[in-house]
């Protein structure tokens, strides 16, 4: 049996070989390596954030704070990358645009689960992806309760007056939750450390958002996406769009 080494475990010469550029210029493989790595980390960020919404459901916190704390560490990587990328001029993308054709980072359906997953949910979203299983995937995810209805679903049973069926948007009744939750944290300790970090996964999802759209009003200005989007005038309005948002009107309240 041949040992295990380093470059067998991680088998890197599958995964050195994906990067396969299509224009032959320089500046291409970065673009790739960037989209890729962002990814795998999306990747991780799905199989943390799936655990940790299980462990909600069951009452078991302490991991699952674990869990959303490594994913916005991860967020914190995302963010940086976006750092990197804006080393590309617009000269630099404009010689590899043609080689992209349609494809475009609003076609990623890692990130359309994370935010199916965190509870922003559009079910058109889904149609836009042609094949059968990721829309099956995305479908499925749309159907279990999103990682925010179990936080709430946990408050209910913690004996907060909040409704089964809340319906859609921000609702009184959960609000004034969270704020017993923040009037009183010693008393809520872990429903205290599940909001913060809530709130810590939206910001840096917004931080990545708001990096996305000034790397791409750097690179490209106000230009369409290669996919038919609107760009840097979509990812604005993507912005606007809120996770959780009784926790950040509770601080207004407080």
């Amino acid at each position: 049996m041949t040992d295990l080494t380093y470059r067998s475990y991680l088998r890197l010469p599958e995964l050195l070989s994906v990067q396969t550029p299509r224009s032959g210029v320089h500046d291409e493989l970065l673009f790739v390596t960037i989209h890729q790595a962002s990814e795998l980390w999306m990747k991780l960020c799905l199989h943390e954030l799936h655990e940790a919404r299980r462990l909600i459901a069951r009452d078991d916190l302490q991991p699952a704070l674990k869990m959303m704390s490594r994913v916005s560490r991860i967020q914190a990587q995302l963010i940086q990358s976006w750092e990197v990328l804006a080393t590309m001029t617009p000269a630099d993308y404009a010689t590899m645009r043609a080689s992209l054709g349609t494809s475009s980072g609003f076609q990623s359906d890692q990130y359309r689960e994370l935010e199916f997953l965190l509870g922003s949910r559009n079910p058109d979203l889904v149609s836009i992806f042609a094949e059968a299983e990721v829309r099956a995937r995305l479908e499925a995810e749309l159907a279990r309760p999103s990682l925010y209805e179990e936080a709430i679903a946990l408050l209910r049973r913690r004996g907060f007056d909040i409704a089964a069926q809340t319906g859609a948007g921000p609702h009184p009744a959960v609000e004034a939750a969270w704020a017993g939750v923040y009037a009183d944290p010693d008393r809520y300790w872990d429903l205290y450390e599940l909001a913060e970090k809530l709130v810590d996964l939206e910001y840096h999802l917004q931080l990545w958002r708001f990096s996305h759209l000034k790397t791409v009003e750097r690179v490209i200005g106000f230009k369409r996406g290669t996919g038919g989007s609107a760009g840097v005038s979509y990812l604005a309005k993507v912005i606007e769009q809120r996770f959780f948002p009784e926790l950040l009107d509770v601080r207004t309240a407080l």
